[in-house]
């Protein structure tokens, strides 16, 4: 397992590589939130990264979250990633703060219904397809508008922005297409009257290509390889 201190470093070196892609893209780095997929990666780090000064973790699957947040500080913000099945709903408005990951509209309005039931509200982020990878989930760009205009109408699940996980290159150049294609849905969705109220997040950038994602306008990047090292599954 990756050390306490190796952790702090990588945090360290991640926080200054943001502030020069913010400065690149004339944004304060104060405009990019940091989350550290700790995914794979045992209760010991994910409490790492949060004492070296990173309040939010993200993890693809529920009861992973579920048994490392009875174990880390309190202090953790954890956001959904990955895709949510509708059997692990209720697990999942107990864990998570947010989801990043909000993949069709069945699961939408199961969690929009459990979090009437608790009188809670929950930031979400539309996920979108951009890569047409079978291995992926996501609504598709095509009719995006169209699409999700029902989740305007929820008042307990508030979409704030859009997510995405584009197809791997070599090269992060490469995938600068794909985040200038989510930032315009963006700006054509969250410009609509049922929509303008809302901030419009760009969730987007992993440890490889996060840099160009803050050129491109990402507000959140999901960094964990970079933090933790390869997971061990």
């Amino acid at each position: 397992m990756i050390s306490a201190e190796a952790v702090a470093r990588n945090v360290l070196q991640i926080r200054e590589r943001i502030a020069d892609a913010s400065r690149r893209a004339h944004r304060s780095p104060d405009s990019v939130a940091l989350i550290a997929v700790s995914k794979g990666h045992p209760p010991e780090a994910a409490t790492a990264a949060y004492q070296a000064g990173v309040a939010t973790l993200g993890e693809n699957r529920v009861q992973e979250a579920a048994a490392k947040r009875s174990v880390c500080p309190e202090g953790i913000e954890w956001h959904l990633l990955g895709p949510l099945q509708s059997n692990k709903v209720n697990l999942a408005v107990e864990t998570f703060s947010a989801i990043h990951s909000l993949d069709r509209m069945k699961v939408a309005r199961l969690l929009e219904r459990r979090l009437e039931e608790r009188g809670e509200s929950m930031p979400a982020w539309i996920e979108v397809l951009l890569g047409n990878e079978e291995s992926k989930h996501g609504f598709s760009p095509r009719g995006l508008v169209e699409q999700v205009a029902p989740l305007a109408e929820l008042r307990h699940l508030r979409v704030v922005g859009l997510m995405t996980v584009p197809p791997y290159r070599d090269e992060p150049e490469e995938v600068r297409p794909f985040f200038q294609r989510l930032r315009a849905l963006r700006d054509d969705l969250f410009a609509r009257p049922a929509w303008s109220d809302r901030p419009g997040y760009l969730s987007m950038g992993m440890s490889h290509d996060f840099e160009v994602a803050i050129e491109e306008g990402a507000t959140h990047v999901r960094v964990g390889t970079a933090i933790f090292g390869a997971r061990a599954r």
